[in-house]
């Protein structure tokens, strides 16, 4: 086989399982079948495998852990086959769930987030095991379907499993969408923590003509609040910008001009890095608080914790696999969070590589058919360079 016929052979493969997974109406906890169609095909390259679901009956999350090799180390690919639903149908160009080529890019729901990465993952490990059967190690695949919903029941129920047996991951490649322009020009080597924070301060209701008896919790907590917006929280680091913080909501009042409000709701958020905890963060806030003389009734929740993987043999496997496509990443954390920082409690290094970002939840959602060949080369470069024998 040529050159040309091999890359030809990668495309049509691939894009042919893309499709067939974007068809699959797979939203939220509803994988819709796209893992039995996967699980059969890894079972086809000598892969056991087994279902990690969890969840209620009514809505059960359907999660698939499968492995070829009893050996360390052990590489695992890791995604999701579920989507959010397609709002606005009408103002889609074709149907969402019916795979549609035109303009040089392939058209559907999940295209870029993340069915087609799902895809070229498989063909990349099929080409790998049919040349490199004795292969070292271990290969491992980490599905879910619950990536776009609640989240609970997903990747988390897959890696509990694994802490539960006392196994580890040595290298954990995803396939979020993180390029910027073509396949492989950005990657992930760790995301931003999410932590949100909900103030309330308590006040006496009044009338602005007798200010005396009231306590306005607005006038209270404002200077409190100043200090919050306009604090360095951190200097950031090579990988990651300083943390922010950003006040989302602010509700205090009856609507009416005269009467001073009686109490004061304020919601806000930290996207911080490794280089600021959660207990630190929290900390800081309520001595912010307590310091303007507001006592601080406040509740918190993390939504992700943040992690990044150093530079280190798995930035340098996907750096060399993105070259030999012809590219050269840039590692950030930069963006929103992902299944990442889950893998990350059970693996050594984690890398996110994928088709290029588009807007969340976008209308005529894409990915580019010039990247589907470089992605799949690029996983199969990275799995040979972690897990092929190496020579005497």
């Amino acid at each position: 086989m040529t050159h040309n016929d091999s890359t030809s052979e990668i495309h049509r493969s691939t894009l042919e399982l893309a499709k067939e997974l974007i068809a699959r109406r797979s939203i939220h906890a509803d994988d819709a079948g796209c893992l039995d169609i996967l699980a059969n095909r890894l079972a086809k390259s000598g892969f056991s495998y087994e279902r990690m679901d969890r969840g209620k009956p009514h809505n059960r999350v359907r999660n698939l852990w499968a492995r070829r090799g009893s050996d360390q180390p052990i590489v695992c690919l890791a995604g999701h086959v579920d989507v959010p639903p397609p709002e606005s149908i009408e103002r889609w160009t074709s149907d969402p769930f019916v795979p549609t080529e035109r303009d040089g890019c392939l058209f559907g729901r999940g295209a870029s987030d993340m069915k087609t990465a799902v895809a070229a993952m498989m063909t990349a490990t099929e080409r790998f095991v049919g040349r490199t059967p004795d292969h070292r190690g271990s290969i491992a695949i980490a599905l879910t379907s619950d990536k776009e919903g609640a989240v609970n029941d997903g990747t988390l129920a897959i890696v509990q499993q694994i802490l539960w047996r006392g196994e580890q991951i040595d290298a954990c490649i995803l396939g979020d969408p993180t390029s910027l322009a073509r396949a492989g020009d950005s990657m992930k080597n760790g995301r931003r923590g999410l932590l949100h924070g909900t103030l309330a301060v308590k006040g006496v209701q009044g009338h602005v003509a007798y200010p005396e008896l009231a306590r306005n919790p607005i006038h209270q907590a404002l200077p409190a609040l100043q200090e919050l917006v306009a604090a360095e929280w951190d200097c950031g680091n090579e990988y990651s910008p300083p943390t922010s913080f950003h006040i989302s909501n602010i509700h205090a009042g009856t609507g009416t001009a005269n009467i001073l409000p009686g109490r004061l709701e304020v919601q806000f958020s930290f996207r911080f890095g490794t280089q600021s905890s959660v207990d630190g963060l929290r900390t800081r806030v309520r001595d912010v608080l307590t310091r303007h003389g507001v006592n601080p009734d406040l509740s918190w929740a993390l939504v992700r914790a943040p992690y990044c993987t150093p530079r280190g043999r798995l930035t340098d496997v996907m750096t060399a696999a993105a070259a030999a496509a012809g590219v050269t990443p840039a590692f950030s954390t930069t963006g929103g969070t992902s299944d990442g920082a889950v893998f990350a409690t059970i693996a050594t290094e984690v890398v996110e590589c994928g088709p290029v970002a588009i807007p969340p939840e976008a209308v005529d959602e894409y990915v580019r058919l010039a990247d589907i060949v470089p992605l799949s080369q690029i996983y199969e470069q990275a799995i040979t360079a972690l897990l092929a024998p190496q020579s005497a």
